[in-house]
């Protein structure tokens, strides 16, 4: 089932309020155990920020080009709307960025709600700056232009994995990414997974404060079972 606009809105404002943690879990309950993504990616402001959006994907390769932009980039990003994620794939440690402050306040501007960029960012202090979190792999102050361009967006895209080499990326699956790190949910999935990660979030609050007031942890394994 396709999700309208108005109900992905929805949705993305209910994963902001469950952690990655119990995402995983309900996750492997499904027998989905490879979703995670590598701690590689990290994030960029001095404060753990979380973020979570339908992953609008951005594709590219390190390449010699002549010129002195990358309007195939500026086409990809112009596809951006509200609550889209941009997750940039091509190349990982190559060492240029693929994007940086300006492009990124473009990207806001459209209502992209923040960057996974499986390469390098540049301008950090003023990304630091912006209300719009970015995990990325590593920082260059090196440019992309005349070495690395984009070569195709909103198609399928592989990123590094916590417990595979790669987990795939499609359009409008959802990622979610914390203190803990970031985590992919498959679209087709999304709902169910959500659902599932509230009442783990609700039951794992009654459980704290069952050991506030007294309780043993055996007391509430009994009482809740594993969590």
């Amino acid at each position: 089932m396709t999700l309208t606009a108005d109900r992905k809105l929805a949705l993305r404002e209910r994963f902001m309020t469950v952690d990655t943690a119990n995402v995983a879990d309900v996750l492997d309950e499904l027998g989905l155990p490879d979703c995670g993504l590598s701690s590689d990616l990290w994030p960029i402001k001095s404060r753990l920020e979380k973020m979570g959006g339908w992953a609008y994907t951005i594709r590219g390769q390190m390449t010699p080009y002549p010129g002195t932009g990358d309007p195939k980039k500026m086409d990809a990003v112009s596809g951006l709307t509200p609550g889209h994620l941009s997750v940039w794939s091509g190349g990982g440690a190559e060492g240029v960025c693929f994007f940086g402050e300006l492009i990124a306040r473009g990207m806001q501007y459209r209502g992209c709600v923040g960057a996974l960029v499986d390469g390098g960012i540049r301008d950090i202090e003023w990304l630091d700056r912006m209300n719009f979190p970015v995990y990325t792999r590593y920082r260059t102050p090196v440019q992309s232009i005349g070495r690395w361009e984009v070569n195709a967006w909103q198609v399928e895209v592989y990123l590094p994995g916590a417990t595979s080499a790669r987990v795939r990326v499609r359009p409008d699956d959802f990622i979610l990414a914390d203190v803990d790190g970031a985590i992919l949910i498959p679209q087709e999935v999304a709902e169910e997974v959500l659902t599932r990660a509230e009442a783990l979030t609700e039951k794992e609050r009654l459980i704290r404060a069952d050991l506030e007031a007294g309780a043993t942890l055996p007391d509430v394994l009994a009482k809740y079972g594993h969590v």
